[in-house]
């Protein structure tokens, strides 16, 4: 129906009915993002987990958190996983959860922004105080149009960067300064704060936080940043990033990076990002919600953990999501894994057939029924590539994380990569 009505209906109309909809909702509930200080983090990657990790070091620094991201909903102590497939929601239930966060005494709402809900008009409405960009490449650009169209839907948010509050937090836009798209977002902002860890330094910035002495290590990273030494378990410098970036936040709010310390070295890991399922098995299960581009990041992490083989269990999404790089992802795959499954991610409405023959493309040097195989059904490729796993194998299993829910056939049925791992490895042990 929806697919329908974008066909007939005018995109100024559609447009127009987004924007009614975010104002009327905005007022619906009174405006709640005006009582609450408001962090919105964008980008291609890194978005989810730096949202997470901005809401994990305001709590352990005292604050009362509430938090909107593709992991997890907050308010203060309640946490729980995101069951609407959806990054950012809709325009009446995020003022909704707005709303809710200050009637229970939050200080700080922490947004991960798509550039999807930006198109649909989600964040009008809601008063940004901070405006986080971590990275920008190509992705999502069918829905969009073109990559100048994807990257403007990302730079809405950092327009209003440079108008004063009376929050006692001045706007402020955090740009990550080695990313090659971060001149253009310096543009869209006055009050400009900048992030790296590369010693990327751009004049005229309020503050530049730069992450030095960086040891990337096989169980996790260390670096400093000013005076403060900080040690994470998190994997890969992407999750250096990742810290950094959630660390320039929380300066910028007026938290020292040394009074966090505790709170880095505490996050063992963020749900369904690099999540370890280790029940007592002599290989590693590893679930991941990474599509490409960021599967290259995830298996320069993996190549780095001692192991034999590499069993990769993955597909791609359905809806005319990112047709043209399904290849791209068998390509990665290939070059990586030594054995492959390929299955079902979220179909919609596709054919999943299909999708899998276009990521299959990509694959020329494995064969089929040796080391390729084909196993639509996402559970019983888990539990192939469970049973299939012998000592210090890596059994990957990556685009879906700690989603939810599934996409297929027009329903949603409940999912949870991590659980079907996990039932897996224990009907693993019972034939065993």
């Amino acid at each position: 129906m929806k697919a329908l009505i974008k066909k007939i209906v005018p995109r100024r109309a559609i447009r127009f009915y987004h924007w009614l909809l975010a104002n009327f909702g905005a007022l619906i509930y009174g405006y709640p993002s005006k009582k609450i200080i408001v962090i919105g983090v964008t980008g291609t990657k890194g978005k989810s987990t730096t949202s997470y990790l901005i809401a994990k070091m305001l709590e352990s620094a005292g604050k009362k958190v509430g938090l909107t991201s593709t992991i997890i909903f907050k308010i203060k102590d309640k946490e729980w996983l995101n069951d609407k497939k959806m990054t950012m929601l809709g325009r009446f239930g995020l003022q909704k959860l707005l709303g809710k966060m200050v009637k229970e005494g939050c200080e700080y709402a922490v947004i991960e922004t798509s550039s999807e809900g930006i198109a649909q008009y989600r964040h009008l409405g809601v008063d940004y105080d901070v405006a986080v960009f971590t990275n920008l490449s190509p992705e999502h650009i069918e829905s969009h149009g073109s990559y100048d169209k994807y990257r403007a839907a990302k730079g809405k948010l950092f327009l209003g960067m440079h108008y004063g509050k009376n929050k006692g937090v001045p706007k402020t836009a955090i740009i990550n300064l080695d990313d090659s798209e971060a001149d253009y977002f310096l543009k869209l902002s006055k009050n400009n704060a900048g992030f790296t860890i590369k010693n990327s330094y751009k004049g005229g910035l309020r503050e530049i936080i730069s992450a030095k002495d960086i040891s990337v290590l096989k169980d996790g990273s260390e670096f400093s940043i000013g005076p403060a030494k900080f040690k994470t378990d998190l994997l890969g410098e992407f999750n250096v990033y990742n810290l950094t970036a959630a660390l320039s936040a929380c300066k910028i709010l007026g938290i020292n990076p040394e009074k966090l310390k505790h709170a880095v070295s505490s996050i063992k890991a963020v749900p369904g990002r690099m999540e370890f399922i280790r029940e007592g098995r002599d290989f590693e299960a590893i679930v991941d919600y990474a599509h490409e581009p960021s599967m290259k990041a995830l298996f320069s992490i993996v190549r780095e953990i001692p192991h034999k083989r590499v069993i990769h269990i993955f597909g791609a999404a359905g809806g005319g999501r990112d047709k043209a790089r399904r290849k791209i992802l068998g390509e990665i795959a290939e070059a990586n894994a030594q054995i492959i499954i390929l299955t079902n991610d979220d179909p919609y409405n596709e054919d999943e057939g299909k999708i899998i023959l276009d990521i299959k493309k990509g694959i020329k040097k494995k064969k089929e029924g040796e080391n390729l195989f084909i196993v639509a059904d996402r559970a019983a490729a888990i539990e192939k590539g469970i049973n299939m796993a012998k000592t210090n194998d890596i059994v990957l299993i990556t685009g879906k994380g700690c989603e939810q829910k599934m996409a297929i056939g027009g329903k949603m049925i409940p999912w949870d990569d991590r659980e079907i791992v996990r039932r897996a490895i224990s009907n693993l042990k019972i034939k065993m």
